[in-house]
C-alpha cells in the first residue's frame, strides 16, 4: 500500500469512527446535560484551564459517555457557542425581510445587531476564540464563517436588493456591507470587547450610534445624496 492509500485508509477511518460517534450519541437530554457541565466549567475556569474531566464531574457523567458525543473540549465548546448563536441571534435579520422603507429597516437592523454584538455573552465567547484560534485557526474560521460572515452576507442581499430597485447607488456591495455593520458599533465595540468599559452599552447609546450610521451610510450611496 503506498502512502496515499494509508493516508485514505486512515482517513477513512477516521471518518467512520466519528460517524459511528454521532450515530451513537443521539439522546438529547444526555447531551444537553453535557453542554450545560461545559458551559459552567468554561465560565468558572476559562477554557485553557478547563479540561474534559472537569466537564464530566461537572456534568453528571462518564468519561466514556462525554466521548460518545464529543470527541474533546475544542469540539464541546464550539457545539455550546452554536446553540448560544442560535438563541441570541433568534429572529435578528427579519428586520431585513420585513419590506419597511431603507432607513427604518437599517436603523432596526443596525440596533439589534449593535445589542447581540455587545452583550456579555456574545463578548465572552468572541474573547475566547481570539484567545485560542492561534493554535487552532480552524476553529476561529469556522466560528466566523457561521457567525459574523452569516450575518454580513444576509445584509449584503439585502443591500443588493436596494441597489438592483434602485434605492441605493453601491458599485461595491460586500465593502459596503462591512463598512455599515462597523459604523453602528464605532466606538462601543473595541472598548467593549478588550475591556476598556466594564458597563454594557444602553440602549440609548446604541440607538444614538445606529441613527448616525444610517445618516452617514446613507449620505454616501443614497441616490437621493
Amino acid at each position: 500500500m503506498n502512502a496515499g492509500s494509508r493516508q485514505d485508509a486512515t482517513d477513512t477511518g477516521g471518518d467512520e469512527l466519528t460517524r459511528k460517534r454521532r450515530v451513537a450519541g443521539q439522546d438529547p437530554a444526555k447531551r444537553r446535560q453535557i453542554i450545560e457541565g461545559a458551559r459552567r466549567v468554561f465560565i468558572e475556569m476559562g477554557f485553557d484551564a478547563a479540561s474534559m474531566n472537569d466537564i464530566t464531574r461537572a456534568a453528571g457523567v462518564s468519561k466514556g459517555t462525554i466521548y460518545v458525543y464529543f470527541a474533546n473540549k475544542e469540539e464541546l465548546f464550539e457545539a455550546l457557542i452554536e446553540e448560544e448563536r442560535q438563541t441570541i441571534f433568534a429572529n435578528m435579520y427579519e428586520a431585513l425581510e420585513r419590506g419597511h422603507g431603507v432607513r427604518e429597516t437599517l436603523t432596526a437592523y443596525g440596533i439589534a445587531l449593535a445589542l447581540k454584538i455587545t452583550s456579555p455573552t456574545v463578548l465572552k465567547a468572541q474573547r475566547t476564540v481570539i484567545a485560542i484560534c492561534e493554535r487552532m485557526p480552524e476553529l476561529g474560521v469556522r466560528f466566523y464563517e457561521r457567525g459574523p460572515k452569516r450575518g454580513h452576507d444576509k445584509l449584503a442581499a439585502y443591500l443588493k436588493r436596494l441597489v438592483d430597485a434602485g434605492e441605493l447607488a453601491i458599485s461595491d456591495i460586500d465593502l459596503a456591507a462591512y463598512q455599515f455593520a462597523d459604523l453602528c458599533m464605532t466606538g462601543i465595540f473595541r472598548q467593549c470587547l478588550f475591556g476598556y468599559r466594564t458597563e454594557t452599552p444602553t440602549r440609548e447609546e446604541i440607538e444614538r450610534n445606529v441613527a448616525s450610521a444610517v445618516t452617514v451610510f446613507l449620505a454616501a450611496y443614497g441616490t437621493s445624496r
